[in-house]
């Protein structure tokens, strides 16, 4: 978990989040969405601390892009944090009325063929990709209840204002640390989806291959659906070129393995895990969170990558 600010320093990084916040829901939402593009792009151009980060990243992901091809890519990146901003700022305005002007699903016969056999129980596999806060929204606004796994954020003030946006209809947000018996609670009282990312680097976890370099990654996911044996299903956000509409790309469900040595089967589920999301990765690059340090804990004996 960050270290979390607190008093005056919270207020005032709040402050510019707000007012643009509020500046966005004054605009209609495509327009916003254009708008927000462009403060993605203004966040590209100045934020010299996070791009070495990014490109390292870029570098490991894609050895055989050109430079100028990863910046592209980054650039785009930004874009998307920008559209993101833009429409979290308009999520006020959805409703079960309008969400498919919005968020449509794509293979949703995977959810379905998972969720009768479970009774509407298991877990969505997904990662920090594209509008991954509308991802959690968007399927409770489509009758689902949801558990958000996450890692709280730093600021307070923005942790909460992110929290009222994911609980306002029906969902949780469950803190990372310590989540396991919190999920099994909610799966024995009744239907719930439980949301759980898996492209953070974990300091406690294993080490399973994520673009042909050891990361490592949280083994929570792969314990929980063997201990309770329930689906787990990979489904990620995809938008459609720069518009303000999305599409929940649903993937088969990943097959656990329950043989073997446990140990052994965590690590190797975990790989299962991680390789969806790799996948989307590659098909959209410029929808993850390239800063992340996801390579920062590396195993004994080899050199830091940053």
């Amino acid at each position: 978990m960050p270290r979390q600010i607190k008093g005056l320093k919270a207020r005032l990084e709040f402050l510019p989040v707000g007012a643009a916040v509020r500046i966005l829901r004054a605009m209609p939402i495509d327009r916003a969405v254009r708008f927000g593009a462009r403060i993605g792009g203004l966040g590209f151009a100045v934020d010299r601390f996070n791009r070495p980060i990014a490109m390292r990243n870029l570098l490991i992901a894609f050895p055989a892009l050109d430079e100028s091809a990863r910046l592209a890519i980054l650039r785009d990146s930004y874009r998307n944090w920008g559209r993101m901003m833009a429409e979290w700022s308009h999520s006020y305005a959805l409703t079960p009325g309008n969400i498919a002007n919005f968020v449509t699903y794509e293979n949703r016969q995977h959810w379905d063929d998972a969720a009768k056999v479970a009774d509407g129980r298991g877990f969505v596999l997904t990662g920090h990709f594209g509008n991954f806060e509308l991802l959690a929204l968007a399927h409770s606004l489509y009758g689902y209840r949801v558990a958000i796994v996450y890692r709280p954020l730093r600021n307070p003030l923005i942790n909460e204002a992110v929290r009222q946006v994911r609980e306002r209809f029906g969902n949780l947000t469950i803190a990372r640390r310590g989540a396991g018996q919190s999920i099994v609670r909610l799966f024995r009282e009744g239907r719930w989806v439980v949301a759980m990312p898996l492209d953070l680097d974990a300091r406690r976890g294993v080490f399973v291959d994520f673009f042909s370099t050891p990361a490592a990654t949280s083994d929570g996911a792969a314990r929980l659906a063997m201990l309770t044996g329930l689906p787990i299903v990979p489904a990620f956000l995809v938008r459609e070129g720069s518009s303000a509409r999305h599409r929940i790309h649903i993937m088969p469900r990943v097959e656990i393995v329950q043989d073997g040595d446990q140990e052994d089967a965590v690590r190797e589920n975990t790989q299962r895990l991680v390789r969806p999301i790799e996948s989307i990765i590659r098909r959209y690059p410029d929808h993850w969170n390239w800063i992340h340090r996801r390579w920062k804990t590396r195993p004994p004996g080899h050199p830091k990558i940053y």
